[in-house]
């Protein structure tokens, strides 16, 4: 059984950082790329950033490059989500994803299997 779990989400001002992880259990962690994909309120889930299967290849939104920093760990089965330079439009649920196949990775439809999701907030 495939899960994703998220954690490290929370309340921040505007400004400060925060790192979210997302732990993968149940699959051949290396095997996947992953990626991190966030949803505001009446909003429709928006692509954040993916890492390739080894860690050596990023993509970032526009919205977050220069501020978001995604990096994982194999070893651990976990991926990560550093937040800096927050702003008040950065609030929403953040899910990780697992991807099997390098295609359309900043849709959603691309992605195998997807966590709960964590809350991030950040106040203006």
């Amino acid at each position: 059984q495939v899960q994703l779990e998220e954690s490290g989400g929370g309340l921040v001002q505007t400004g400060g950082s925060l790192r979210l992880s997302c732990a993968a259990s149940g699959v051949t962690f290396s095997n996947y790329i992953m990626g991190w994909f966030r949803q505001a309120p009446g909003k429709e889930r928006e692509f954040v950033g993916y890492i390739g299967r080894s860690g050596g290849s990023t993509t970032y939104a526009d919205s977050v490059k220069g501020r978001f920093t995604i990096s994982r760990d194999n070893g651990k089965n976990t991926v990560y989500l550093q937040m800096n330079s927050l702003k008040p439009e950065d609030t929403a649920v953040y899910s990780c994803a697992a991807a099997r196949r390098w295609t359309f990775l900043t849709q959603p439809s691309a992605y195998d299997y997807w966590g709960q999701g964590t809350q991030v907030t950040v106040s203006s």
